[in-house]
């Protein structure tokens, strides 16, 4: 643990947070892509398969349970909440997430670090979080208008990647033999997919505007 996974962890935590206050307080889901969701809960229920048998640190099993325990929650609000599922997107939110699942499964099935069920589907729960974003800002370009909360969500979520980078490159030059390939390109693969988001959150910021991404 350092300072920068720290930042990365609590930056992730934060934008679950941020996402669990839009629906819980505004009892709205507007803006938000369940299919981004559903592919984040795919990922912590493949990642974290050794929640239950592997013990590293209270703090680590904390996080396990909160990232499973949010994730599932969220698709549960956004498609049975009596309220919040109304101001669901469904007209917008058209991108075929489950296309992604199957590419992701098959890379993991070849590239991973050893050929385990465990470590197979940690892979491939890496490469899935790398695109899973992608029907959200897909979401947000069809709709253009983008709340605070939505767009302090999705900011959250990239920055939590990129401050892992940042983890990853201190590592390198602290650690001896630390070298991973396999999270490291798919950490920069996600990272750069916020690129175009990241330039009109901060053009906005600066402006003092609302946000817009163009179609």
């Amino acid at each position: 643990m350092n300072i920068f996974r720290l930042a990365g962890d609590m930056t992730h935590l934060a934008s679950v947070l941020v996402l669990l206050l839009k629906i819980h307080t505004i009892k709205s889901c507007a803006g938000i892509s369940l299919k981004t969701q559903e592919l984040y809960a795919v990922v912590f229920a493949t990642r974290y398969l050794d929640i239950f048998t592997d013990y590293i640190s209270l703090y680590n099993t904390l996080m396990k349970l909160i990232f499973l325990g949010s994730s599932f929650s969220i698709v549960w609000y956004i498609r049975h909440h009596k309220v919040v599922r109304r101001s669901y997107d469904k007209d917008h939110d058209t991108f075929r997430h489950f296309f992604l699942i199957l590419p992701c499964l098959l890379i993991a099935l070849v590239i991973n670090e050893k050929f385990t069920f465990k470590e197979v589907m940690w892979t491939f729960s890496l490469y899935l979080e790398a695109v899973a974003i992608l029907p959200q800002l897909v979401l947000l370009q069809r709709t253009r208008n983008i709340d605070n909360l939505t767009g302090q969500y999705v900011f959250l979520l990239g920055a939590y990647r990129a401050l892992y980078i940042v983890n990853w490159i201190y590592r390198y030059f602290t650690e001896p033999h630390y070298v991973h390939w396999i999270p490291w390109i798919s950490g920069i693969v996600q990272t750069l997919l916020y690129a175009d988001f990241f330039y009109y959150y901060f053009q906005s910021w600066k402006n003092n505007q609302k946000l817009h991404l163009p179609a």
